[in-house]
């Protein structure tokens, strides 16, 4: 079996939460998922579950992040400039927050920041494949 990661977050409303991150590209897998959360496809090696907080609290009894808190970012690798713009939109319009932190354009790599309606942050982030081979930047 290859390696996969799956990313488990708590979120307060598991359909809200669905149809935000399906509007971010994610698609879900309906053979892992039921009223108490969903397994939304990134890629053939990352899923994230989202998981209701009742679930949750079968998982662990530790307390939820305090609202606007951040204990974590996870990134992820978009195929333009035009996708990360397109991304950052699709979170502001679909009950997320966009731009939590400044956008930065280091001119081979941007990122924009945004958070999931539960606060979870998330970087989209595009770099120059030459750049990320080491070769010059076109």
């Amino acid at each position: 079996m290859p390696k996969s990661l799956f990313i488990s977050l708590p979120v307060a409303d598991v359909p809200r939460s669905i149809t935000f991150y399906e509007a971010l590209g994610f698609t879900r897998k309906p053979q892992m998922s039921d009223d108490s959360g969903a397994c939304m496809v990134w890629s053939e090696a990352i899923s994230v579950m989202l998981v209701s907080h009742a679930k949750w609290r079968t998982f662990t009894q530790r307390p939820f992040p305090a609202p606007g808190s951040a204990g974590h970012m996870l990134s992820l690798l978009l195929e333009s400039r035009a996708a990360v713009d397109a991304m950052n939109a699709a979170a502001a319009a679909h009950g997320g927050t966009a731009d939590v932190n400044p956008m930065e354009d280091h001119g081979f790599m941007v990122t924009r920041d945004l958070a999931d309606p539960d606060g979870h942050m998330w970087a989209a982030l595009w770099m120059d494949p030459a750049a990320m081979s080491g070769g010059a930047s076109e």
